[in-house]
């Protein structure tokens, strides 16, 4: 594959950056709450940047609500030959809340400044977001139609799970959303030299320790065995014992991209030697202690209602991450050893969550993605397990393969990333922006035969 030129570089670029600018300043904020998020008022905008494309036989444009204003968009450009792959491009619509006082521009006016563009939602995920619905556009503005279907599933409520958004139109719309492959969110940063593709995410196995006590009047403490203080005990006890390191198939590739010290590396390939090491990565030790185990985080912690009634009931909510292949018998069995002698004494509650999923680096959409990276940015890519979740997981789910793209600029290391997803002053580069739609281009061209519009 060659390298891009800077004519096919610039391709879209301007339209790309206009639409994420106007779909930051809907501020389409999931909070959680089903009446949130509103991402009806995103579908209008694509709806608007569509029409063109959507006045052709070629593209079917449908807006689907799974609750009032809980609204996905899905256009699929239809393809010549039933049997070549159908593409998917998973883009969401909402983004998190903001705290306006840790901003020093307003979050939601989509600023232009110097090359780059401000706001919530820039990074995760309005920017690729904006490049999907561009390349769909174009392909279905060019002379010759794709040979196979090329799918814009642009979806609500992925960031506070994705019942309102990719989950409901799996279970109520299938046929709609008919993939055989797709990519989303979760890639692009730089490792060391290489550029990170997420072939799998962390699954989550929540669960809610219930601490009982013996109650009493706050004025006469003597006697009395609170719940307060033993859930202080079990927290104590979860700070002190956490889950040994289990270095799965894709640890060695990540040291390897991204640990230039032999001696280092050497230490992080070892599960005994690994947690002393983890000092030494700097800004990476939280990503790399993530992805090596599974990772219990108390969240919520409860107790009493009353300021002057000792409680007889406390509860702490964890949030525990798993590794592929970790079910649920395993989380209860860690999470006993975890919890030692206070496991007697303590019910345990199923909270909900899922399943960590993977997608396999040797498939052919793998290998397009790889040859457009490279060709565009000149560097290798590297297979990597996101700690969080994305809606990727409910494509893998149906057992479609799905990844994790993106083309940051080369200053975008994996901790940039991270501050840039739900941190304050959030924003994306122009040269980002223009590195992912050109290596977007080439993914598409080499899967469904997708040309960029005249």
């Amino acid at each position: 594959m060659s390298t891009i030129g800077p004519d096919e570089m610039s391709a879209g670029l301007p339209d790309t950056v206009e639409l994420l600018r106007a779909m930051i300043r809907e501020a389409c904020v999931n909070d959680g709450a089903l009446d949130s998020g509103q991402e009806i008022r995103n579908v209008r905008v694509l709806q608007r940047f569509l029409a063109e494309a959507a006045a052709t036989e070629r593209v079917d444009v449908q807006v689907f609500e799974a609750a009032p204003g809980r609204a996905s968009l899905i256009a699929r450009v239809h393809g010549t030959d039933p049997d070549a792959p159908a593409l998917g491009l998973l883009g969401h619509l909402d983004v998190v809340p903001v705290d306006p006082e840790g901003w020093s521009r307003n979050p939601f006016g989509g600023d232009l400044i110097d090359g780059e563009v401000w706001g919530r939602g820039a990074v995760d995920m309005l920017y690729l977001t904006a490049a999907f619905a561009t390349v769909v556009r174009d392909a279905a503005l060019a002379a010759e139609p794709p040979r196979g279907d090329l799918v814009l599933l642009a979806v609500a409520d992925e960031e506070a799970g994705s019942e309102h958004g990719i989950h409901w139109l799996v279970r109520e719309h299938p046929d709609v959303v008919r993939v055989t492959e797709a990519i989303s969110e979760s890639g692009g940063m730089r490792m060391g030299e290489h550029v990170a593709i997420e072939v799998a995410e962390k699954g989550s196995a929540g669960r809610r320790l219930v601490i009982r006590g013996r109650p009493g009047h706050a004025s006469t403490p003597y006697g009395a065995a609170g719940a307060a203080y033993k859930v202080g005990e079990v927290l104590q006890r979860l700070a002190e014992v956490q889950p040994a390191a289990e270095l799965g198939p894709l640890w060695a590739s990540f040291v390897a991209a991204r640990i230039a010290d032999p001696d280092l590396a050497e230490k992080l390939l070892d599960p005994v030697r690994l947690d002393a090491a983890l000092p030494q990565l700097g800004g990476i030790a939280g990503y790399a202690h993530a992805v090596s185990r599974t990772t219990l985080s108390p969240t919520v912690v409860r107790a009493g209602r009353v300021h002057n009634v000792i409680p007889a009931v406390g509860t702490i909510d964890l949030d525990i991450r798993t590794l592929p292949g970790t079910g649920d018998a395993e989380v209860d069995s860690l999470l006993a050893a975890v919890l030692g002698s206070h496991a007697e004494r303590i019910e345990i509650q199923h909270l909900r969550g899922w399943a960590a999923t993977a997608s396999p680096a040797d498939t052919p959409l793998y290998g397009a993605i790889e040859r457009a990276v490279t060709a565009v940015s000149g560097a290798p890519v590297v297979p990597i397990m996101a700690a969080g979740g994305s809606d990727n997981r409910v494509i893998r789910e149906l057992g479609i393969p799905a990844y994790g793209f993106g083309l940051l600029g080369p200053g975008w290391t994996y901790e940039r990333y991270r501050e840039g997803v739900h941190g304050n002053d959030e924003r994306i580069d122009l040269e980002s922006i223009e590195l992912s739609l050109a290596a977007l281009r080439l993914i598409v061209a080499d899967r469904v035969g997708a040309q960029p519009a005249p």
